[in-house]
C-alpha cells in the first residue's frame, strides 16, 4: 500500500499593509523575520515538510521570485514548482492554477493549500491534524480546517458547525454549516461561548481533481481561462509564469467565494493548536509573549513604566524609548515611525492608503531595496549625487550595461568584486576603487563565497533606476527592469 503524500501550495503574495511600517509591498510580511531568526514564509516552508510531504508549490508575484528562491535555498529546500503570477487575483485563481499544474503532474493527488505568512508554533501537532484529513479528502471530500477560538476575534471569519463540539475536540472531520464573514464584538462573544464555530484559518486539503471538479460545477468560466493561463504558460529560468493575457481576464475573487461557500462536499478539521495569521500589530503584541507588565519589546528599546505596550525598533542605530506608554503599538523603522492605540491595529491599513494616496513613497518601499543579486539602500542623496551601499551575494551579479545620466564610483568594503568596465576585467578587494565613466558597458560580480559590499558614489543630472541600457543578465530582465 503506497504511503499518502500531500503536496504543500504555499499562497505568497499579499502585501500584508496591516503590518506597516515593517511589511510593505515591496517586502511583505511573509519575507521579514517578524517572529523569530527565519521568515514567516521559511517557517511556512518548514512545517509543511518531512515525512509525508512533498517538496513545495508556490504562487508568487514576479517581484518575489528571487526572493523566494533564495529564502528556500537558506533552509535546503527546493521547490517542485514557482508559478508567477502576472498580478494578484485573489486566491481563487491561484489556487486553481497551481491545481492545474499539480493534476497534470500527478493526477489525483492531495494538495494542501496555506498561506505563508501564519504562525503555528506546534508543528508536530500541526502535521498530525493535517494527516487526519487525507483520509476525508482522498474519499472526494474538501477538508478546511477550523482552529479553535480563544477569544471573541472580531478580525478572523469564522467556520459554522452542524453540531456543538465536544470537550475533547478531537481530529475528526465535523459537518460544515456555513461560513461567518468577520462578526461584530456582540456576534463574535455569542459565537464562543455557542460552542459551534470556528475560526477560519484559509487552509484546505483536497484532491486536485475534487478541487478541478468543483470549478467545473460552479465556475466553469473561470476554470477555462485559468486552463488557458496554464496551457500558454512559458518557462522562465526555475520559474513558470502564468499567460498574462488570459491571466488579466479572470476575476478577482478569493477561494471561499467562488468555491467553498457553495461546495457540497465540504467538512471541516479542527485545529486545537495555537495559530494567528498576524493579522495586525496587536496579534504581534498577543503572540510573541510580554513581560509581567505586558510589554513587548523588540530591537535596541527601552520602556519606563510601560503597560500592555509594543515597542520595535529595526536599525540598530536608532534606540526607541516609550515612557508612561498604555495600550500602545510603536513601530519605528530608519524612515518611518507608527505610533497607533492598541485598538486601532486595523487602522493601519487605513494608514498606508493615506500615504498612497499622498504619493509618500514609505507607503510602499523599504529602505533596502531588494534584486535577484542582492539588496542596496541609499545612504545620502543629492541634486546631483547619490550614495547607496550595495550588497551583492556569492555568486551573484549585476547586470552588464550602461548608462545615459550618470558616472559611477565603486569602493570595496567587504570580500571581492570582479569589475567589467568596457573591455578590462579585474578583481578589486577591500579598499580598492575603480570608476565608470558615463556611458561606460560595466558589470559587477562577486565570485566569492561571502557577500560583498561596495559603497557606490553616483553623480550625474538623472539618477534613477530606470536609467538602464541592459545587454545581458543571468536573471532575464528587460530593459528598464531595477537593478
Amino acid at each position: 500500500m503506497m504511503a499518502t503524500v500531500i503536496h504543500p501550495l504555499l499562497l505568497c503574495g499579499g502585501s500584508g499593509t496591516r503590518l506597516w511600517p515593517l511589511s510593505r509591498k515591496s517586502y511583505p510580511k511573509q519575507f521579514t523575520q517578524l517572529m523569530g531568526e527565519e521568515s514567516l514564509f521559511q517557517a511556512s516552508a518548514r512545517r509543511l515538510s518531512g515525512d509525508g510531504f512533498a517538496d513545495p508549490m508556490v504562487i508568487t508575484g514576479s517581484d518575489f521570485r528571487f526572493i523566494v528562491l533564495e529564502q528556500l535555498a537558506a533552509i535546503e529546500t527546493l521547490p517542485a514548482a514557482t508559478l508567477i503570477e502576472p498580478e494578484g487575483r485573489n486566491t481563487a485563481p491561484a489556487i486553481l492554477a497551481s491545481a492545474l499544474v499539480l493534476e497534470a503532474q500527478h493526477s489525483g493527488s492531495l494538495m494542501l493549500v496555506a498561506p505563508s505568512d501564519h504562525v503555528i508554533p506546534d508543528i508536530a501537532h500541526f502535521r498530525d491534524t493535517v494527516m487526519a484529513a487525507a483520509d476525508a479528502a482522498q474519499s472526494g471530500q474538501i477538508v478546511t480546517f477550523g482552529i479553535r477560538p480563544t477569544r471573541a476575534e472580531t478580525g478572523y471569519g469564522w467556520l459554522a458547525l452542524s453540531e456543538k463540539m465536544g470537550s475533547d475536540f478531537l481530529p475528526t472531520p465535523l459537518p460544515l454549516k456555513g461560513f461567518v464573514e468577520k462578526p461584530d464584538a456582540i456576534k463574535a462573544e455569542d459565537m464562543l461561548k455557542g460552542g459551534e464555530h470556528l475560526w477560519n484559518a484559509g487552509i484546505f486539503l483536497f484532491a486536485t481533481s475534487s478541487l478541478i471538479g468543483a470549478f467545473e460545477k460552479y465556475a466553469p468560466d473561470m476554470l477555462e481561462k485559468i486552463r488557458r493561463a496554464v496551457e500558454n504558460a512559458q518557462a522562465d529560468l526555475a520559474f513558470t509564469r502564468l499567460d498574462p493575457a488570459a491571466w488579466g481576464k479572470i476575476d478577482d475573487i478569493s477561494i471561499d467565494y467562488a468555491i467553498m461557500e457553495k461546495a457540497d462536499n465540504l467538512v471541516v478539521l479542527p485545529f486545537s493548536g495555537e495559530w494567528s495569521d498576524l493579522g495586525g500589530w496587536d496579534a504581534v503584541w498577543r503572540d510573541s509573549g510580554s513581560d509581567a507588565n505586558g510589554v513587548v519589546t523588540n530591537g535596541p528599546t527601552t520602556a519606563i513604566d510601560c503597560t500592555n505596550s509594543l515597542l520595535r525598533a529595526e536599525s540598530p542605530t536608532q534606540e526607541l524609548v516609550g515612557i508612561g506608554l498604555t495600550d500602545i503599538i510603536a513601530v519605528a523603522m530608519p524612515d518611518a515611525v507608527l505610533i497607533a492605540h492598541k485598538d486601532r491595529a486595523q487602522d493601519v491599513k487605513i494608514a498606508v492608503k493615506t500615504l498612497k494616496a499622498n504619493g509618500v513613497a514609505q507607503a510602499e518601499t523599504l529602505p533596502l531595496d531588494y534584486r535577484p543579486w542582492g539588496w542596496f539602500e541609499s545612504l545620502a542623496v543629492g541634486g546631483r549625487f547619490q550614495v547607496k551601499r550595495i550588497h551583492v551575494n556569492p555568486g551573484a551579479s549585476l547586470s552588464l550595461q550602461s548608462h545615459h545620466h550618470r558616472s559611477e564610483h565603486w569602493i570595496v568594503v567587504e570580500g571581492t568584486a570582479r569589475v567589467t568596465v568596457g573591455d578590462e576585467v579585474k578583481l578589486l578587494s577591500e579598499n580598492q576603487s575603480v570608476y565608470i565613466p558615463l556611458g561606460a558597458v560595466h558589470r559587477m560580480e562577486n565570485p566569492g563565497k561571502v557577500p560583498m559590499v561596495l559603497i557606490e558614489v553616483q553623480t550625474g543630472v538623472y539618477l534613477e533606476e530606470d536609467d538602464i541600457v541592459r545587454y545581458e543578465d543571468k536573471y532575464s530582465r528587460g530593459q528598464g527592469a531595477k537593478g
